[in-house]
Order: C-alpha cells, then sequence, then structure tokens
C-alpha cells in the first residue's frame, strides 16, 4: 500500500502523494437502495462501493460493522464484484483492529460521533474521512456543532462533493468557532481536512442501449421526430423540486417549436400529495404534452429512460440536493442536458455539454424565520424545504429558451450529448474519482503517523471518562440499592425444582424479538451448569471464567440475569 503513488498536477507541477486504503464503516442502510429503498445517499454509497471494488489499490478490503449480519452482507457484496479480493470485517466496539489501516472511510459528514468512538483508543489511532450528502436537516447542522466540540483532530476529513457544499459548511464553522471562541474565551480547535472531490460513477453502467431506448418510446407511444425529455429522481415536490414551473415551460416551448414534446419521469412519488401535484399539475399545465411515469422499482428501465431520451432534465430548486448524481450519470448515457443553476450542477455542467438554467432566491433575511421554525421543530425538514422551495425562482423564460434551443437542434443536441459523456468518463467515472479519494486518505495516514511520532494526539479516554454517555453502571449507580463492587463475592445455584429451564425461561421473556439478548444463550446455561457443578462452596466470577472459558464480563451480565430469575444467589 505505502509503494503506491498518483500523480497530481498542482500549479502545474507533478506532486506525488501516496493512495492509502481505508476501512469502510458499513451498515446495510447506507449501501443497499434495493434492500432499503432508493434515495440519493443510498444510490450514491452502492456506487462508491462499487466503485472501490473496481478501482482501489488495496491489498484487502476491510469493513467496520455494527454485527455479523452487515459483515456477512458486506462479505456477499464483496464476493460478487469482486471476488479475488480478500475481506476482513471488524467490529464496531473493536474499532482499533482496523490496523494496519490508518483511516476510516464514514459515509456522512456527521462524523463528531466516530471521533468520540475513537476517543477510547486515543485521537491518533486513526483518521475518520466523512463525505457530504444532504447538507439541509436539522440534524445535520446540529452534527457539525457536535463535531467542532467533539475530539475531531486535523487529520480527519470531510469530502465535500461540490463548491456550493464546501461553502455552506466553511459558514458554518466559521459560525460555530466564532461562537466557542467568544464563549470560553480561547482558540477554536483545528478544522477537519475538506477537499472538494466530487460523487463517482462507473460510467459503463450507463451506456446507451438504443433498443432499450426504442422499445420504451414505442410502448410509451413517443414518434420518432417527437422529443422526449426525461427526469430521474425522487418524485418529491417538498425534498425534490416543483414541477409546475417545468410544466409551464414545457407547454410553451412545444407551442413554439412546432413538434410534440413528451416528459418521461423515472422514480417513485414520494407521497400520495406528490402524486396529486404532478399528475394534475400535468393534465392543467401542459395537457398538450406527453405525460409519462416509468416505475422506479423497474431497475432496467433507468437505462432505458435515458437510452430513449433526447434531452435530459434537472430542474432542481431544492435545498435537499447537494450534489446531484442523475445528471453526471445521464452524461454518462450521452445525454445533453438541461438543469438548474443550482449547487453542485455548477460544477458539473459546464455550457459544453448542457445549459444551466438561473435561479434566485430572496434576501438573506426574509427566509430567517424558517431556520427558527425547523431548529425548534415547529416546521418539520419536508416543511422547511416546501417553504425554501416556494421562495427559489427558476428562469421561467430562461427554461423555455433552453427547451426550444435544445428541442429545435438536433445537431446540438449530438454535440452536447458526446461532450458530456467524454467528460462523465474523464472527470466523474470511478477510475478517475477513486485515486482523488485514496490520495486524501493518503495524506491522512501521513498526519496520523506524524501525530503518533510527536505525541500530538490526545490520550485514550477510559469508559468511565467517557463524555458522550458515561458508563451505565456509573451514570445510574443512584438509583439502585447497592452495586455490587466485591470481585471476590461467591455465588452459588439455587435449587429451581418449580421454575422451567433457563432455556425456556428465555423463550418466554424471548429478547430475540427485540433482537438483544445480552448474552448467547449458551453462555447463560454454561454459567449456570458452571454454578452447579461448583456445588454449595459457590464460585467467584474469576473461578467461572477458568471454568468456561467465558470472557468476566460476560459472566458477571450471565449471573445477574440468573438471580434476577432465582436461579443463583
Amino acid at each position: 500500500m505505502a509503494g503506491l503513488a498518483n500523480a497530481l498536477a498542482v500549479d502545474g507541477t507533478e506532486m506525488t502523494k501516496p493512495l492509502a486504503n481505508a476501512a469502510i464503516y458499513f451498515a446495510l442502510d447506507g449501501y443497499d437502495p434495493a434492500a432499503k429503498g432508493i434515495n440519493g445517499r443510498r444510490v450514491a454509497g452502492e456506487s462508491f462501493l462499487n466503485g472501490y471494488l473496481d478501482h482501489a489499490h488495496a491489498d484487502e478490503v476491510v469493513s467496520l460493522t455494527h454485527g455479523l449480519r452487515d459483515a456477512r452482507h458486506f462479505s456477499a457484496i464483496v464476493a460478487r464484484r469482486a471476488g479475488h479480493r480478500r475481506v476482513r470485517s471488524v467490529m464496531l466496539d473493536r474499532a482499533q483492529e482496523i490496523a494496519p489501516l490508518d483511516v476510516l472511510s464514514y459515509p456522512s459528514p456527521a462524523i463528531g460521533r466516530e471521533c468520540w468512538r475513537r476517543s477510547e483508543y486515543g485521537s491518533a489511532a486513526y483518521a475518520i474521512c466523512g463525505v457530504t450528502h444532504t447538507i439541509a436537516t436539522r440534524l445535520f447542522m446540529q452534527s457539525m456543532v457536535e463535531m467542532r466540540t467533539a475530539p475531531q483532530m486535523p487529520w480527519d476529513a470531510v469530502i465535500c462533493t461540490s463548491r456550493s457544499a464546501l461553502d455552506a459548511l466553511t459558514l458554518q464553522m466559521d459560525l460555530i468557532d466564532q461562537n466557542l471562541a467568544a464563549r470560553f474565551r480561547g482558540t477554536a480547535p483545528p478544522r477537519p481536512l475538506m477537499p472538494i472531490i466530487p460523487l463517482g460513477i462507473t460510467c459503463d453502467d450507463f451506456a446507451r442501449n438504443p433498443a432499450a431506448g426504442a422499445a420504451l418510446r414505442h410502448r410509451l407511444g413517443i414518434g420518432k421526430d417527437d422529443i422526449a425529455c426525461a427526469i430521474v429522481a425522487r418524485l418529491s415536490v417538498a425534498e425534490k423540486f416543483d414541477p409546475l414551473p417545468l410544466f409551464i415551460a414545457l407547454s410553451r416551448a412545444q407551442a413554439e417549436v412546432g413538434r410534440r414534446f413528451h416528459l418521461m419521469l423515472y422514480g417513485k412519488f414520494g407521497d400520495a400529495r406528490s402524486r396529486e401535484v404532478f399528475l394534475r399539475g400535468a393534465a392543467t399545465l401542459m395537457p398538450g404534452v406527453g405525460f409519462h411515469v416509468i416505475d422506479g422499482s423497474v431497475a432496467e428501465d433507468r437505462l432505458a429512460t435515458l437510452s430513449g431520451a433526447d434531452i435530459f432534465l434537472f430542474p432542481i430548486d431544492n435545498v435537499q440536493e447537494t450534489f446531484g448524481l442523475a445528471p453526471v450519470e445521464a452524461m454518462a448515457a450521452g445525454l445533453p442536458l438541461i438543469v438548474t443553476d443550482w449547487d453542485g450542477m455548477k460544477d458539473t455542467v459546464p455550457p459544453e455539454v448542457g445549459i444551466r438554467v438561473p435561479t434566485e432566491m430572496p434576501p438573506q433575511g426574509v427566509s430567517a424565520r424558517l431556520g427558527r421554525r425547523l431548529y425548534g421543530e415547529t416546521d418539520s425538514y419536508p416543511q422547511f424545504c416546501t417553504q425554501l422551495s416556494a421562495l427559489t425562482r427558476v428562469d421561467l423564460g430562461a427554461l423555455v429558451r433552453a427547451l426550444v434551443q435544445l428541442g429545435s437542434d438536433p445537431a446540438l443536441r449530438a454535440r452536447m450529448g458526446a461532450a458530456g459523456q467524454a467528460r462523465a468518463r474523464a472527470v466523474y467515472d470511478w477510475a478517475a474519482v477513486l485515486p482523488q479519494m485514496q490520495a486524501l486518505w493518503g495524506e491522512q495516514a501521513a498526519m496520523v503517523a506524524h501525530a503518533r511520532a510527536t505525541g500530538q494526539g490526545e490520550p485514550p479516554v477510559p469508559a468511565h471518562q467517557f463524555p458522550p454517555l458515561p458508563l451505565p453502571g456509573l451514570y445510574f449507580r443512584s438509583f439502585p440499592t447497592r452495586v455490587a463492587r466485591d470481585p471476590g463475592r461467591r455465588f452459588v445455584a439455587l435449587p429451581a425444582d418449580d421454575l422451567p429451564a433457563p432455556e425456556a425461561l428465555l423463550d418466554l421473556r424471548n429478547y430475540e424479538a427485540a433482537n438483544r439478548l445480552i448474552e448467547p444463550r449458551s453462555q447463560i446455561t454454561a454459567t449456570l451448569a458452571a454454578l452447579r457443578q461448583a456445588g454449595p462452596q459457590g464460585a467467584t466470577p474469576d473461578d467461572l471464567v477458568a471454568a468456561t472459558a467465558i470472557p468476566l464480563a460476560s459472566v458477571w451480565r450471565c449471573l445477574f440475569w440468573l438471580m434476577k430469575y432465582g436461579l443463583a444467589e
């Protein structure tokens, strides 16, 4: 790993950064849209994992998981995608075992909790690398405050997927640090690294399929000379875009071009209200335009939609969007784009591949009330997004002109599509993006190594001094009559002729229904058997460890469960 390198051009000079591997924090919710439901975060997570398995320079693939179920899911994904790679899984409560890796890749920008989790081993145990997705929720913004008050170190990183995301995070960190410095009369700690690295895609997954596109057009009744416009997105008026301005623009563009337009929407409605707005809005505002909703749960229709379209549209007016992965996928399929001049699309869509339609928000103070209502939970996140969307203007005249321009000029569509395809391959394919991430991990690993060598890291935080969640036995010490303190205490098995066997008691209590059993049944029964074997003189917890090879903490938990049900004393 240390011998691999990536040449990066900086101000015209070549510099070499080591390419480093990272352990991947894996929970199925962040990586499997098929199992957990399609949203941008999961689609991006699945794409990242596939791109990593295809292109990472790594001796082994390491996951950090909550438990064996997620570890098995991870191993199955690796086996399907890259069966030649060696896999190792580490449980979350033993995170230091990701060594010799020095970086943890975390699928969220909210790394504060992971910084605290790391503190058990010392802040230089490894570096953490998060990545931005949606940054508009109250919980996300609160997590940035928590990160700056957590033991976050300068070798940690939050990848910003766009300049807009970087600007937003920088602004909030300025506010947080100003407040910390003023309140505590000191200097705020160093910030994490915040490089701009885009989300990636596997371009080959979006290679145009003309036969599938033609079949879809035929199925929908879209004529050869008609202009098919496609949108691939979650169909939510609260958390994606307001479709009504687009419907108005399509109707006006169709009248001006003199050819029939069609709008193909591939996705799933976010809720019943969104369905009503889309369906009634289309019927009312663009009755002459073809309108087709394509089920987003049919995976093969995604590529068919992109293959059958003439133009890809992404008229986002919602702060839920941060990067905009769908336009990059459409570029890979060779489609010209009409997008809003909004967040990540300011970076991804230059003039040669598409048209960006101007957007405008009102003066900054106008939305202050909306922020206060979100923070106080008077308004939900969808309500917050809906209201900001209602105050965001998409230049309707410019949108009509863009539709007319591309709708009237097939040669321009072809040139933009070809340019987009080349740009997607050169800039956004994982073959181009992943080396940037590994170079960042290499930089982080070097910083961690330097911190260890020079003693810059913070020492480990013992469990009884852990501020975010104090040791439960310590935190709740005033609740019970007493807390067991004598390690030499002897325990005996009690007669239990009037009780069912421990397995039957466990069946009655059914801890498994909540997926939480303090210890495996086998350890509980083994502890009881060892107590019975010890006879009336009993046994200490250390004696039981020697007799059963069960860890000491587990023995204590088994003993207290047995005492709870009158099986031991």
